[in-house]
């Protein structure tokens, strides 16, 4: 049976910097109940791109509420494009004003509190590479906000193709053979590490945990879901952040899509992209998902041949 129809509407969020637009996916009610998850979803882009009508936001998150899960994506702030010295529009496509970190934190956890209040369910926090990392980051600073005034935890993180070092880990041979066309040069460490410095605006807040949580006390993180692509250069890290999670006491599932590529949530039209829905679906509607593998801290892979930890 193909996935139902979901209900879609926009709304806007007050965040500390102002308006924070959302639109969200409501699952059909023959899917949906009290308790059904709402997944925060933030797409990627480099930090300076990405809006809510691409693929990765907009026909994902139709996939996922059509199998019950109900997404809210935001319109976060982007980064400005490269440069503050070039010449460059000072709002995204959509109107948003651009701005370097810590504004999306601010305003990502401005409508994790939104949906905490006007919803029953479990809420999930996630995104698809920056995003990805993104949502990692905003899932560090809640952590440490419910250490310090007991605010409520966030019940799961799904983190699909991210990056989470504010330096991207060695990628180890057997890695890059793997890799094929413009991301064996983009996916490096030079340019990557000019995407984080250009998305905090300074090497200072490239340390900070909230932006780049990997290397980084990991404690507080809920459950994680991570989903990856075998041939993608970012893997170094996404894998290497699996092994801290677990190591921290974090139940943490990770699956790696076989000859799959980076981005592969942004096309609809191929096999990947469904296959990665139903992964995300069948694990934020699953009542064990705090109890992967034979307890809290395991790490459970599927399929994955792990990646050397070479940092």
């Amino acid at each position: 049976m193909p996935p139902s129809v979901p209900l879609v509407a926009d709304s806007v969020v007050t965040g500390p910097r102002g308006p924070v637009t959302t639109r969200c996916y409501e699952a059909p009610a023959a899917l949906s109940g009290a308790l059904s998850p709402t997944l925060v979803w933030l797409h990627g882009g480099a930090f300076f791109a990405g809006r809510l009508d691409q693929p990765e936001s907009d026909a994902f998150a139709r996939a996922l509420a059509g199998r019950g899960v109900r997404v809210v994506n935001v319109d976060y702030p982007l980064a400005p494009l490269l440069s503050t010295r070039w010449p460059c529009p000072t709002r995204s496509t959509s109107g948003v004003l651009r701005a370097r970190f810590p504004g999306q934190v601010h305003d990502v956890s401005a409508v994790l509190a939104h949906v905490r209040a006007t919803s029953t369910g479990p809420l999930l926090l996630g995104g698809a590479s920056a995003g990805a990392c993104l949502a990692a980051g905003t899932t560090v600073a809640a952590a440490a906000a419910a250490a310090e005034d007991g605010s409520p935890h966030l019940d799961g993180v799904v983190l699909t193709y991210g990056f989470f070092h504010a330096r991207l880990p060695p990628r180890p041979r057997a890695l890059r053979s793997l890799l094929r066309g413009r991301r064996r040069f983009t996916h490096t460490r030079w340019p990557m590490t000019a995407m984080n410095l250009n998305y905090t605006g300074s090497r200072a807040r490239l340390g900070d945990p909230s932006a780049f949580p990997g290397g980084h006390r990991l404690v507080g993180f809920p459950p994680t879901l991570l989903l990856d692509a075998e041939r993608d250069g970012m893997r170094s890290s996404s894998t290497l952040f699996a092994t801290d999670l677990a190591a921290a006491g974090v139940p943490v599932e990770h699956r790696v899509l076989p000859d799959a590529v980076h981005g592969f949530l942004g096309r609809p039209q191929e096999d990947d992209f469904t296959t990665g829905v139903e992964a995300v679906a069948r694990w934020a509607l699953s009542p064990a998902r705090s109890m992967v593998g034979s307890g809290a801290g395991s790490l459970a892979r599927t399929p994955v041949d792990d990646i050397a930890r070479s940092v």
